[in-house]
């Protein structure tokens, strides 16, 4: 992986949808993103010793980005998640446990990349488990001068009250949506009578410097101490949701480092995580001119 890479870190995994499974998992949803969007972008990981961890190795070379910092584990299984999806395109998801990337573990490796990192994403599902909690919060400390993303990504019961508030220390931007503001609201004992006064307050108590907020249909929220922007949403036929929220993230962030104002990138990112959400899986092939 070279120097001055956005890195997404945490769960690659296989999505097994009912039309067939698909390589996803946000982090690397989001790496593939930015990969698309033309930033050099890597994903740190791990699969199994397994059929379906050949065939992510595999798949992520075909998309067009290294496997090089997978690391393979030979006493547990790929990951994989059982996903359906409701006639509004909405998924549900049934996280399997037990799997390679929970035991993510630290290697020496990671710290030269992480040092030259410009960008570093990570959420909470890979912090479930001790090995992989101790590898982000270790990487988020080797990633001292890359720009640090949380995206919260809550799933089913699989974070904890100390995660999220170690993480949102740890970041310079977190991204989240709607429902999990609700829920954050409530477990951080939030003020706040409006989405964009809880979204400051969490803003405030933990120095954050950007929180974009994902609101569905109803579009996005972006705030910083300077300014708030209000993005409408798209309407799009909507095939499903999955990975929309990370082509967000990775079209806030990727605009951002390109020098777009705030108002821009989100515009931009909004258009993007629609037009992903009106193709199936996580990781569509997009053209960019599509979204400009």
């Amino acid at each position: 992986m070279q120097p001055g890479q956005i890195v997404g870190i945490g769960e690659l995994l296989w999505d097994l949808l009912p039309g067939g499974r698909h390589l996803g998992g946000a982090p690397f949803n989001f790496a593939f993103h930015c990969h698309q969007l033309g930033h050099p972008a890597g994903m740190v990981s791990r699969v199994g010793a397994d059929a379906l961890g050949e065939e992510a190795r595999a798949t992520v070379r075909a998309l067009g980005l290294s496997d090089a910092l997978l690391q393979q584990d030979a006493a547990h299984p790929t990951g994989t998640v059982t996903v359906s999806v409701d006639a509004q395109g909405q998924p549900t998801y049934a996280i399997h446990e037990g799997v390679a990337y929970d035991h993510l573990a630290w290697d020496e490796a990671l710290s030269v990349v992480l040092a030259q990192a410009l960008a570093l994403c990570f959420g909470t599902l890979i912090q479930r488990h001790p090995t992989g909690r101790a590898t982000v919060r270790r990487a988020v400390e080797e990633a001292r001068n890359a720009l640090v993303v949380f995206d919260v990504n809550l799933r089913q019961g699989f974070y904890s009250l100390d995660a999220i508030e170690s993480s949102l220390h740890a970041c310079r931007w977190v991204k989240l949506n709607d429902g999990e503001l609700a829920v954050l609201r409530d477990l951080l004992k939030l003020k706040g009578a409006t989405e964009a006064a809880t979204l400051a307050a969490l803003r405030t108590r933990y120095g954050i410097e950007l929180a974009a907020l994902t609101r569905g249909e109803r579009g996005c929220l972006v705030q910083t101490d300077d300014e708030e922007v209000a993005v409408p949403g798209r309407k799009v036929a909507v095939v499903d949701t999955i990975g929309a929220g990370d082509a967000f993230t990775a079209g806030l962030l990727c605009s951002v480092l390109e020098g777009r104002t705030i108002h821009d990138a989100a515009a931009f990112a909004n258009r993007l995580a629609a037009r992903v959400a009106s193709l199936p899986g996580g990781t569509p092939t997009v053209a960019r001119n599509e979204i400009e």
